[in-house]
């Protein structure tokens, strides 16, 4: 039953691992971001940092001023 069930862990550290890697890039984009003033980026990196990769993602989708 370990043969089977091997292969989740390794995946489970890769999605871990990317997880982390996207949180850290959105911490790094919102902080470096010079579209987005003071008291925003405050509030946006709390909310990234204090919800994790939901907050992450939220940053990503709604948060992040992309150039056109």
């Amino acid at each position: 039953m370990s043969i089977a069930f091997g292969g989740c862990g390794v995946f489970g550290a890769i999605l871990g691992l990317a997880a982390t890697v996207f949180w850290i890039w959105m911490i790094v984009d919102c902080a470096v971001s010079p579209q987005l003033t003071g008291t925003e980026k405050i509030v946006w990196l709390l909310v990234i940092i204090f919800l994790h990769i939901i907050g992450a993602l939220i940053y990503y989708v709604v948060g992040r001023k992309r150039a056109l």
